[in-house]
């Protein structure tokens, strides 16, 4: 409309021309800030129908009915504790201010453990943190549930397993239906499940614990061990995955890679996952020779390693 209206202050003429100058920049900006209000409103509602926001929408109108429909509590004769700091509001606990905690545990003389791990749901008035020590009365507790940041979904911020889980997931939903089952997009989670968990076999899986600067503890949060990420990246995909002998060749291949070169002392959830291939594969085929078929080690799932000689790695001339 502004714009319309400033046409008409627009004179073409040899004589005396006319270009409203303060308009037209007006109009320009009203433009610029068309756009943004535009990209903003279609983020708005592109986060707003993903599925996790939906949940929350669903589970927030709930609970408001659920205060209003119930809203006499019993009576509780369990006496809180006054060393436990519990959540404001629900959410996944997705960041922790690790500095900012043991600031605030070396400032009151206390160690503060965190109590649910990265990427774990915290309900409303859940347990978030134990306070231990002397000076626990001298913490504020909103400054611990400030540092501990709950929000609407797992990030890939700081919770390496939620990699993991989408992978995981991907390769599910490429098997939920049978009739449009895709064993070829299951072979390509295992590949990155293969590479994601053959790069950590060979890091320092350290707890998670934070000290001040005179090497007192502070700080502790609840962290994965290496049979948490095997069993979180191969468990689901060698139950579900092992009827079809492309992904089950797939997965040995992997799992007998990753016990080569892992560390000895990293071999056991290996092996269970290992049993618990040849286990699932035995209950899902009828014939011997299937079986064979299926526990055999193959990088491509179906591919070089089905033919019956080895590569040739020279060509007669």
């Amino acid at each position: 409309m502004h714009a319309m209206l400033t046409m008409r202050q627009v004179l073409v003429s040899e004589d005396d021309p006319t270009v409203p100058g303060v308009s037209v920049a007006v109009t320009f900006l009203l433009v610029v800030v068309n756009v943004v209000v535009l990209v903003v409103y279609i983020h708005h509602i592109g986060r707003e129908l993903q599925v996790s926001s939906l949940i929350e929408l669903v589970g927030k109108q709930t609970r408001s009915l659920l205060d209003e429909v119930y809203p006499d509590r019993l009576d509780s004769d369990e006496q809180r504790d006054p060393d436990l700091v519990t959540a404001a509001h629900s959410g996944v606990l997705t960041q922790i201010g690790r500095e900012q905690l043991v600031t605030l545990a070396r400032r009151a003389d206390c160690r503060i453990d965190v109590l649910p791990a990265i990427g774990q749901f915290v309900p409303a008035g859940a347990r978030l943190a134990r306070l231990t020590g002397q000076g626990t009365d001298g913490i504020d507790v909103d400054e611990v549930r400030e540092a501990l940041v709950l929000s609407l979904e797992r990030t890939l911020e700081e919770d390496v397993s939620y990699g993991l889980r989408m992978l995981v997931d991907m390769g599910l939903r490429a098997l939920a239906d049978s009739s449009h089952a895709d064993p070829t997009t299951v072979v390509q989670v295992v590949d990155r499940v293969h590479d994601l968990l053959r790069q950590l076999s060979r890091r320092e899986l350290t707890e998670d614990v934070q000290r001040d600067d005179t090497g007192e503890v502070r700080v502790t949060v609840p962290s994965m061990d290496w049979t948490a990420y095997v069993r979180l990246g191969f468990e689901e995909l060698v139950l579900v995955g092992a009827g079809s002998p492309q992904i089950a060749r797939r997965l040995r291949s992997a799992l007998e890679d990753l016990l080569e070169y892992a560390p000895e002392d990293r071999h056991p959830p290996i092996e269970e996952q290992l049993a618990q291939l040849e286990d699932s594969v035995a209950d899902a085929y009828a014939y011997d020779r299937v079986i064979a078929l299926a526990s055999r080690p193959d990088a491509q799932g179906i591919g070089v390693a089905a033919g019956e000689g080895s590569t040739r790695h020279a060509v007669d001339r």
